[in-house]
């Protein structure tokens, strides 16, 4: 995106996600203050604009770097996995961290002429708490024997035996855990009508919908990577060993 000092705030917000996060860590308002220029917006915050631009660029070759595509079927899992968990569940752990509060802003301003808000809070609220729990389970036991299994694999060792019988019965879980948070998906696109930002929504709510839009795609990507990679690789693997 072309960065100029002459844009307004509202413009860049709207223009790449990426440049919310970048003005909410930086304290510039993108919301009711949306209609100052960059350089309006940076002096008023005694930031410097050419920082800022730099803080915007940064944030935007940072996606674009994180989106060139590895064949994920040819690499280490640990390679793999070390992706998933810098990538994925980083970025996974940012937004809900964000959208949390950003969502009961939104529905404290709109949510009595927009009932579907609450909607599409309920089912966020419910998909934080189990992505959570989700996340340090597979941290904490799956990826960790994964890694050790194809260590052992390498070295030419026997591969020790894991504590919940077979790679299956976790790979299991996790994937019954995938399918209900496509679920909560499903159920948020359903009530914002596709991430459809009515016409009366301010910039806080239509940057929301636009995050929650690419908050799905990118846990699409992930759910991706484990189910049809990660885990069909480790059970073949646990398999011939």
């Amino acid at each position: 995106m072309s960065m100029t000092a002459e844009k307004t705030v509202r413009e860049l917000a709207l223009e790449n996600t990426t440049a919310t996060r970048v003005f909410e860590k930086l304290g510039i308002d993108y919301c009711c203050g949306g209609n100052k220029s960059l350089d309006e917006a940076c002096r008023a915050s005694n930031l410097s604009i050419d920082q800022v631009i730099d803080s915007l660029e940064m944030a935007e070759q940072a996606v674009h770097a994180a989106q060139k595509e590895r064949n994920w079927q040819n690499e280490p899992l640990a390679d793999l996995i070390a992706h998933i968990k810098n990538t994925h569940h980083k970025y996974t752990r940012e937004e809900m961290a964000r959208l949390v509060p950003l969502l009961d802003k939104v529905c404290s301003v709109h949510g009595k002429n927009h009932p579907e808000l609450q909607q599409v809070r309920t089912s966020f609220q419910g998909l934080v708490q189990e992505l959570t729990t989700h996340m340090m389970k597979e941290e904490r036991v799956l990826f960790p024997y994964i890694v050790r299994m194809e260590e052992a694999v390498i070295q030419k060792e026997p591969v020790l035996p894991p504590p919940f019988g077979s790679v299956q019965n976790p790979v299991s879980m996790m994937e019954h855990e995938h399918d209900s948070a496509g679920n909560a998906l499903r159920a948020m696109r359903e009530a914002s009508c596709g991430y459809t930002a009515p016409g009366d929504a301010c910039i806080s709510y239509q940057t929301l919908y636009k995050a929650l839009a690419d908050f799905e795609a990118d846990l699409h990507q992930h759910i991706h990577l484990e189910n049809n990679i990660l885990f069909p690789r480790a059970i073949a693997m646990e398999k011939a060993h």
